[in-house]
């Protein structure tokens, strides 16, 4: 007899704007068996799913973008972390903490062996640390940072959304390497973990009035690196104090993840990119893992989290049938830090 298996799926595409949770649908289903294996798989049961703003995107019809649309009436997949219960493949083993980026919303489901990556058991970083200080937003931060914006010590660094995912990591690498760093966080506990992470400078966005001008106060001398994370007027702002040469990681745009077209913000100071000769940086992260700066990532992130040196804060919702919720928390600033949702512990049990 096959045990349950909780199952969760997107019931409707959700056009753009404020997403509900009457579009997700949670079944439960027959839990797959090791007789349900053919050659090159593996059974996952799932520990933690990572909770990314990105998704939003993909409750909606394909906006043509670097990851799919989820299918109506199919269970809705993320970065993830689990152990495996059974195996076919010769590159995994019963037992193995394994990750990767297509993890469903599922407490057990099939993967073949190409999609997932195993990591190392290790008593200072838990299987969650894989979705949070070594997880996808932290390897962002790297990337956007450490690798691809040309910092010098020294030099003025703004961060949007400093608490979140991937702005307390902006924060931690900058600082970490001579420059001076100002954050911005929505209420003030986020605004007090951003100072506690080393940052010189921290606003609460919601509260500081003219973001111009909380930005000019910040940096009088202006910004030479703006890490964007949010998008929208945000980014105006960030715009009209830059200083001649700057550089600007596109990051996110969370503040018009989900919004309704004929209530989106576009943005106004185009021309300051071309008047003060700024450099704009995009890219998509998964097209990072097959390249050396992975490796050098989480040789430096996780030796830099076991001293202590590094901090990293887990927003941690319990129970898969709370993910959808989860989500959609994200854009009402509803998170502290990382967002993932516990499915299971190591020993199967929540």
């Amino acid at each position: 007899m096959t045990s349950s298996n909780t199952s969760v799926k997107l019931d409707r595409i959700i056009p753009l704007g404020s997403a509900t949770l009457d579009a997700f649908k949670i079944e439960t289903v027959d839990s797959p068996t090791k007789d349900s294996l053919v050659s090159g798989q593996v059974l996952v049961r799932t520990l933690y799913l990572s909770i990314d703003p990105y998704s939003r995107m993909r409750l909606s019809e394909s906006q043509g973008g670097a990851v799919p649309s989820f299918v109506p009436g199919k269970p809705i997949d993320s970065f993830g972390v689990g152990i495996v219960e059974a195996s076919t493949s010769t590159k995994f083993s019963e037992g193995d903490l394994v990750t990767g980026s297509s993890f469903l919303w599922e407490t057990r489901f099939i993967l073949s062996e190409n999609n997932i990556t195993k990591v190392p058991s290790n008593a200072d970083i838990t299987p969650a640390n894989y979705l949070g200080v070594l997880g996808m937003p932290s390897f962002t931060a790297y990337v956007g940072f450490a690798s691809i914006c040309n910092h010098k010590a020294g030099e003025t660094i703004l961060v949007s959304a400093a608490s979140g995912a991937v702005g307390q990591m902006v924060v931690q690498l900058a600082k970490a390497r001579g420059l001076r760093v100002i954050g911005a966080a929505g209420s003030n506990d986020k605004v007090d973990f951003v100072k506690s992470l080393g940052a010189d400078v921290v606003f609460n966005y919601k509260t500081c009035g003219s973001l111009q001008k909380a930005i000019k106060e910040a940096a009088p001398e202006g910004v030479d690196i703006y890490f964007d994370n949010v998008g929208g007027e945000f980014l105006d702002a960030a715009l009209d104090n830059m200083r001649m040469n700057g550089r600007i990681v596109a990051c996110g745009n969370i503040s018009q993840y989900n919004v309704a077209p004929e209530t989106a913000y576009h943005t106004k100071n185009t021309d300051i990119v071309n008047s003060k000769k700024l450099t704009l940086y995009d890219f998509v992260i998964l097209d990072y893992y097959d390249r050396p700066v992975y490796n050098e990532f989480i040789d430096e992130v996780s030796a830099g989290f076991k001293r202590g040196d590094i901090q990293y804060k887990l927003d941690e919702v319990v129970g898969l049938e709370n993910a959808p919720q989860a989500l959609l928390d994200l854009f009402e600033g509803k998170n502290f830090g990382k967002r993932v949702v516990k499915v299971s512990d190591l020993n199967g049990t929540l």
